[in-house]
């Protein structure tokens, strides 16, 4: 049986003189997943600082035993910095549209960093290879990341229960590299919504500059897909309730309380992503002008919230002050128009109150889904259902379209949808309701789990094809030994060095250098060809005993000579020109773009594009070149970040192959990385050993993920055996 790691920042248990389990959506979800197929286990911090090792041994025990819980302890001084301090000072305000309120620390980030460490730790502990670890939300971005790269075989899904913010805002974060990287180490990353999905996958472009489809990204020899799972409720635990007795008396009570008078409600967690300031000038412009305003009654739940966080007492601070002034100008010695509740109410007086109030106002001005929607809905009687104001800036939205949608930023259309919700006729109240109730009992929290679980069992570790060619080095190095005149042809960006931004910064590193100084020393010809210019590669490898071969094969350069020799003398050029027109077009039209003319061949590069404008104006200008040079002798190659337009007569293969017969190679290991050294890998013959860098159609024999992989290849496969 496989094993489902769920982990979260806390544990489903309350821990004082004795230890219960919690109870919630989340907690009911996964039960309901585990059964014949899954065992289901929790981690996470138990909310408890035991005195001593042994305290916290017998505590470990005792909730893996008794509740499936195994414990992740934090000091107190790691709970304040890593939850009350980076994560919801600095995280939360920026997941929710609010960087002018994030409040970054360095050491903060340091012990965020620490308890990543601390879960990952306990979750190679627990974890089989054949198990699955559920990761959620946002105090845990680090986590994917750290267990792949200890155990790459464990399947680890991610899932943000918050929003994820336009690429724009996330960037703002000063760890933002670190985090994006975090996250897609998971093999499954789930959203609430599409919209969500799409920023996530925006600010990977951007940040990260990673190539990303739209349900996948593709990073190294790691696929992470991209999917939606709209989470539900525990839609069974809300019907039983319904037909409890308590749950009758409390609402024969409630209505007896409020008779005569017409119920809004209003349930939250105290935070300003909820909108609840712009949800009280609603209401006094209601007040002001509403025709059922003098017999309603506004009952406000704000359930507190991160009391110890300045903000959030601010914020505090402002209702409590604005309910006070509202009721002073509206309320009378009878009644008061705002009921404030600063405090949690009892699951059955919460159902109570969502199955009597004619409207529910869930406005917040923006959310990952708000439940309280879901929650309000199901509770309402098919006799005299209420009606449900909903923010379009939450996640609910998407799937409750029968509510009445409001813009929580426009007090005005907030306050006129008042006056519709309680003058709706019962028909049409009934009609929005049942559809949207029965979508809700259908698709709970069971399915959103099952859905989530289900897809992420079926991941596939991805596997680049071709044959890998660390699965072959042996038998590589072993057909070197045994070669009596060996050679590497070996293109440089994106080979041995990985790309940059601006492609003068793209140098020989240290790692490059580390290479170069191996291959040097080994008993074969090394051949550096590329479509770099010669002076680059020259002003470069001028102290290696390389041949070099500049601009895909247009010129070359041998060892111990200072002069370049043209490999395709006869070559006509005069194509140049009238493209050359072509592409300072589209530099113009295209920011970050530039034009590098060689001498058999220009590029438009567009690395330094906006990549989702970039990409869209490549397809553009090669829909045009393709038609303008149907008449000249020239290739079009499409490459990383790259158009290339070069002499049908000037390719590396011509030149691989011109040096492979000149010299008689009985062994040629050729790399690349794309389209132009698909010319090499086309050839044929026994003595070519052809090897493909990233994803990408290929004729090549093996592949490998990325530069740092070619070069730790290379280095095994020349230097002396220890």
């Amino acid at each position: 049986m496989r094993t489902i790691i769920n982990v979260a920042n806390r544990l489903p248990v309350t821990i004082g003189d004795t230890i219960r389990k919690s109870s919630g959506g989340l907690v009911s979800a996964l039960e309901g997943v585990s059964g014949d197929e899954f065992e289901l286990k929790w981690l996470g911090w138990p909310g408890a600082v035991p005195d001593s090792p042994e305290e916290q041994q017998q505590l470990d025990q005792r909730l893996l035993e008794e509740f499936g819980c195994c414990s992740v302890f934090l000091s107190a001084e790691e709970v304040e910095a890593y939850y009350d301090g980076f994560s919801n000072g600095s995280l939360w305000p920026i997941l929710h549209y609010n960087p002018h309120l994030m409040e970054y620390d360095g050491v903060q980030w340091d012990i965020y960093k620490q308890v990543n460490r601390k879960f990952a730790d306990r979750i190679l502990e627990l974890a089989g290879n054949d198990d699955l670890v559920w990761v959620h939300d946002y105090h845990l971005m680090l986590v994917p990341e750290m267990v792949r790269e200890a155990r790459p075989e464990i399947h680890i899904g991610f899932f943000f229960h918050t929003p994820f913010p336009s690429s724009e805002v996330f960037r703002s974060h000063p760890r933002r590299l670190e985090l994006l990287k975090g996250v897609i180490g998971a093999d499954q990353v789930g959203f609430h919504t599409y919209g969500y999905l799409r920023h996530f996958r925006s600010a990977v472009l951007r940040v990260l500059g990673l190539e990303a489809e739209l349900g996948s990204i593709r990073h190294g020899n790691h696929l992470t897909s991209l999917g939606v799972y709209p989470i539900g409720i525990d839609s069974q635990k809300f019907l039983d309730e319904l037909e409890s007795k308590p749950f009758q008396e409390k609402c024969r009570n409630l209505r007896e309380h409020w008779k005569g008078r017409r119920l809004l409600l209003s349930v939250e967690r105290l935070d300003y992503s909820k909108g609840i300031l712009q949800r009280l000038q609603a209401i006094e412009k209601f007040l002001q002008h509403g025709q059922c305003a003098k017999d309603a009654v506004f009952v406000f739940i704000n359930v507190p919230s991160r009391e110890m966080v300045p903000a959030y007492k601010q914020l505090l601070e402002q209702i409590v002050s604005e309910v006070g002034r509202i009721n002073g100008l509206y309320g009378t010695i009878e009644n008061a128009p705002i009921n404030f509740i600063h405090q949690s109410v009892d699951f059955t007086e919460l159902c109570a109150l969502y199955s009597i109030a004619e409207v529910a106002m869930v406005t917040p001005l923006v959310d990952g889904m708000n439940l309280v929607a879901k929650e309000y809905l199901i509770c309402q009687q098919e006799e005299d259902p209420g009606v449900l104001v909903l923010s379009e800036f939450a996640g609910a939205a998407q799937e409750l379209v029968n509510s009445v949608v409001v813009n929580p930023f426009n007090t005005t259309q907030m306050s006129k949808s008042l006056d519709l919700a309680f003058d709706m006729p019962i028909e049409e109240r009934r009609e929005r309701v049942q559809k949207m109730r029965s979508r809700i009992i259908e698709f709970d929290a069971n399915f959103w789990a099952s859905s989530f679980v289900n897809d992420l069992a079926k991941q596939v570790q991805f596997d680049l094809s071709p044959m890998s060619v660390s699965e072959s080095e042996d038998a590589i190095r072993e057909r070197l030994r045994q070669s009596f005149k060996p050679a590497f042809f070996l293109d440089y960006d994106g080979t041995l060095r990985e790309f940059e931004k601006i492609p003068s910064a793209a140098f020989p590193n240290e790692k490059v250098l580390a290479v170069a100084d191996a291959l040097a020393k080994a008993p074969m010809d090394v051949y550096i060809i590329s479509g770099r210019n010669p002076e680059v590669l020259q002003e470069w490898f001028k102290d290696y005993p390389f041949t070099l071969i500049a601009e895909h094969g247009s010129v070359v350069l041998e060892p111990g000579t200072t002069e370049w020799l043209s490999l395709n003398q006869a070559t006509d050029f005069t194509w140049k020109e009238h493209i050359l027109e072509v592409l300072k077009l589209y530099v113009g039209s295209t920011p970050g773009s530039f034009v590098e003319e060689k001498h058999s061949a220009i590029v438009w590069h567009y690395r330094q594009c906006d990549p989702e404008f970039g990409v869209w104006k490549a397809r553009q200008l090669l829909s045009e070149l393709y038609e303008l040079v149907a008449n000249f002798p020239v290739e079009i190659h499409h490459g990383k970040k790259i158009i290339e337009i070069s002499s049908i007569h000037v390719n590396k293969g011509v030149a691989l192959e011109k040096y492979a017969k000149e010299k008689e190679y009985d062994m040629v290991l050729c790399a690349g990385d794309d389209q132009t050294d698909e010319a090499m890998f086309r050839l044929e013959g026994p003595q070519y050993v052809t090897i493909k860098v990233g994803e990408g159609d290929t004729r090549a024999d093996y592949r490998v993920p990325d530069p740092n992989h070619v070069r730790k290849m290379l280095l095994h496969l020349v230097q002396p055996e220890e």
